[in-house]
């Protein structure tokens, strides 16, 4: 790694370009996008050629220049042309390196787009305040619903005014739905998904399907679709393999978490009382309480009456029982040797609540047991286990957390900087470095709904999905894999499984920030990502006299709703007028492609 200060040569003499600082797999990601979709010269700035994912960033092409600093200093900037760049993306490091490089970059080129990664959101909402055109974003927190979703087995969704849209398979699909996302959907080929079918060829058999059964019709895959409309195959013929669809749908509220009040209420208690207690004295307390309700029930069934046993058992508590008191009805005594015994059994009880009290004061007042992580106990049940308390696996936690499903953190670096954050939420952390299957057991996965690997290593999440299935072969399996081809692999061995990326998930909205397009969220089908993003139509955005016709013309773009001027608080789903041009103070929402999203940006731009 080069010292600091040091680093190679400045880029040949370039301009109108985009520098991301990184070399970690949302840079990669990200790269990838402006080369691959945007089409515009990137200049590279990463930390050492040799780690991370800067290799493979130097193989890409389309890449201008990697040039190699330690950090991102008033030299780095300068070495990557800083003064005629149009944007940067600072991708690595941490918030208060991100936000100084800001603000250097901003020095150097007033007049540049910039973008930066910050974990803490609210720090980065007022980072902006200071920015000329820049914008925070988090790269976890746009890929945590995702995972979260994922493990509750319920859609992902992006809020659009007052409207949740989601994206629907085959048989679920409603008729109420927006539009087709995708079709030629196969499990165990997903480099046959087509997004956004254009309403040519194939998926021109939508088309006739919605004539030939209405509104309320069904939704069927290309293929069969197809079969619908043409003869059918001769005997001889092979038949073509089917094919599944998805459409994107809304809902009047984000998908609820299942979860019976009564099992939300035994978290809670058992949450509160493993977090003022330890084993022992929860034993204690336990075992003093069992006593004391089966004395109670005894003099009760020997007196039969609930209101005088209900006031000698209090009196027998405090310590001032008095022997043979008179009886509640027949005047009767209370010699007998059982009710004796139960009078003493509570006594004893009460005498053993006082130390038992002043142990929990001391325990959670002078030991600071707040500042200790807590380990899963035997009222831990039905819940999610996060392998990898990183940014992504932080803001999971905090989510399953926020949405009341008992959550349990697993991670072998006690130093992680997710462990604090996750201890003051109160969820349970099992911190060990030793043999995962063993770390997995003390989790209780055999009482989990599912298994969320997040960590940063690919080897390392699969191994925990494996493990996982070793000892429960129908729990739920939510993957973080970067590579594509790994993750199909997976999808095809691997029964009850989702796979996601972060960098995936989180570069397209990177890229459209930095091409100065607001994306409200991101739609995972399956390793495939839509994006949904609503675009103004205001002086120098490039849209204002365009009509639908004309950004779905490029294909990868869907139109989904109309804002009007006149009505700015009202969308208009499905606008059906299709040649309205766009007026100042109109906006539109679309579901796009990434190819689609920069397609439809290079158009804007030159409209503008």
């Amino acid at each position: 790694m080069t010292s600091e200060g040091w680093g190679t040569p400045p880029v040949e003499p370039i301009g109108q370009h985009y520098i991301v600082c990184g070399g970690n797999a949302l840079a990669h990601r990200l790269v990838l996008e402006l080369v691959e979709h945007y089409e515009v010269p990137v200049v590279v700035l990463v930390p050492d050629r040799t780690r991370d994912h800067a290799p493979r960033i130097e193989q890409l092409d389309g890449v201008a220049a990697v040039v190699e600093y330690a950090s991102v200093t008033e030299e780095a900037l300068r070495a990557v042309r800083i003064e005629t760049a149009r944007g940067i993306a600072l991708v690595d490091g941490s918030d208060q390196e991100n936000i100084h490089a800001a603000l250097s970059a901003q020095g150097h080129n007033p007049n540049i787009r910039i973008v930066l990664r910050m974990f803490n959101q609210r720090l980065g909402s007022n980072i902006e305040r200071l920015l000329r055109n820049g914008t925070a974003l988090s790269g976890s927190a746009t890929a945590a619903p995702a995972f979260a979703d994922a493990a509750l087995s319920r859609p992902n969704s992006v809020q659009v005014g007052d409207r949740f849209l989601h994206i629907a398979y085959d048989d679920d699909i409603a008729a109420d739905r927006i539009c087709v996302v995708a079709d030629r959907i196969d499990r165990q080929d997903l480099g046959r998904i087509r997004l956004l079918p254009d309403q040519e060829g194939d998926s021109a058999s939508f088309v006739r399907l919605a004539g030939e059964f209405g509104d309320g019709g069904p939704i069927r895959s290309a293929t069969e679709a197809r079969r619908a409309a043409e003869p059918a195959p001769a005997p001889d013929e092979p038949s073509p393999a089917a094919g599944g669809v998805a459409a994107l749908q809304t809902l009047p509220s984000e998908p609820a978490v299942r979860i019976p009040w009564w099992r939300r209420l035994r978290w809670r208690l058992l949450d509160t009382l493993r977090f003022f207690t330890s084993a022992r004295l929860r034993v204690v307390l336990i075992t003093a309480l069992a006593a004391v309700l089966f004395s109670f029930g005894l003099l009760w069934y020997l007196n039969g009456d609930f209101a005088w046993t209900f006031y000698a058992s209090l009196l027998d508590l405090a310590g001032a029982a008095q022997p043979d008191q008179p009886g509640a009805g027949d005047g009767s005594g209370t010699g007998g040797t059982w009710q004796r015994i139960a009078q003493v059994v509570i006594t004893f009880c009460g005498i053993t609540f006082a130390p038992v009290a002043t142990a929990i004061m001391v325990e959670v007042l002078a030991s600071g047991r707040r500042g200790q992580h807590r380990s899963p106990g035997a009222g831990t049940r039905d819940h999610v286990v996060v392998v990898g308390l990183g940014n992504v696996g932080t803001r999971v936690v905090a989510q399953l957390h926020g949405l009341g499903v008992p959550v349990v953190g697993l991670e072998s670096d006690p130093q992680a900087r997710g462990i604090s954050a996750v201890r003051a939420l109160g969820v349970p952390v099992v911190v060990d470095d030793g043999p995962l299957a063993e770390q997995l057991r003390r989790a209780r996965l055999k009482h989990s709904r599912a298994v969320v690997a997040v960590s940063g290593d690919d080897a390392t999440n699969l191994e925990a999905a494996l493990e996982a299935r070793a000892v429960r072969p129908d729990v739920r399996v939510v993957l973080r894999l970067f590579d594509d081809s790994f993750a199909s692999h997976v999808y095809a061995t691997l029964d009850n499984v989702a796979s996601r990326s972060t960098s995936y998930l989180s570069a397209p909205a990177f890229a459209a920030a930095l091409m100065g397009r607001e994306v409200l969220g991101t739609l995972s089908v399956f390793r495939h990502v839509l994006l949904i993003a609503e675009l103004p139509a205001e002086i120098g955005t490039g849209l204002i006299g365009l009509n639908r016709h004309d950004l779905e013309d490029p294909g990868g773009v869907r139109v989904l709703a109309v804002r009007l001027a006149r009505s700015p608080r009202l969308y208009h789903w499905n606008y059906a007028d299709r040649t309205r041009t766009l007026e100042p103070g109109d906006s539109v929402v679309v579901a796009t492609t990434r190819s689609g999203l920069a397609r439809l940006n290079t158009t804007l731009t030159e409209n503008t």
